[in-house]
């Protein structure tokens, strides 16, 4: 549902984006280590059960480490679980936390948020970040990732900043 109060807001420049990604970059690392923690657990307790088979390891990191297969399932899960974080708040509001702090939402430029798929696309587009540095070359403030799913970010008021409004509620 379009939300047409945030249809006009301007769209956010380069630094102010960066500002925005240190945030959320910091958040970003905690969500990696609390997905390892979970992660190893898991693993940790399947070794435990003897439903994964230690071989000629002697410890349970050196197995996870030493096959290429658990290692890629361990990287693939928290890569995911670093993902769900992003598109989660981009589908959910529109804002992270750090998004949230500097005053910036994601949206269609009709003010309707993007859904989970747009989500993942856009976070796929964003190439880690370096999709931002298009900005600096177009002349319209938009993002490699905002230009392929048709998106913007935006820069909102105090007043249109605050949950209530961006929500409905």
């Amino acid at each position: 549902m379009p939300n047409s109060e945030h249809a006009n807001f301007p769209r956010a420049g380069f630094f102010r984006r960066c500002g925005a990604i240190v945030y959320d970059l910091l958040l970003a690392v905690a969500v990696y280590m609390i997905a390892g923690a979970i992660g190893f657990g898991i693993f940790t307790a399947l070794t435990s059960s003897g439903m994964v088979e230690m071989g000629n390891y002697e410890h349970v990191s050196d197995l996870l480490n030493g096959n290429s297969l658990y290692k890629g399932i361990y990287q693939f899960w928290i890569a995911l679980c670093v993902g769900l974080f992003y598109i989660s708040f981009w589908s959910y509001g529109g804002q992270t936390l750090g998004m949230r702090a500097w005053k910036l939402k994601i949206q269609h430029p009709n003010g309707q948020s993007l859904s989970m798929i747009t989500a993942g696309a856009r976070l796929v587009w964003s190439l880690l970040g370096i999709g931002n540095l298009w900005i600096l070359i177009n002349g319209d403030k938009l993002a490699l990732q905002d230009m392929m799913t048709r998106s913007e970010v935006v820069v909102l008021s105090k007043e249109a900043n605050q949950m209530r409004n961006w929500r409905g509620v």
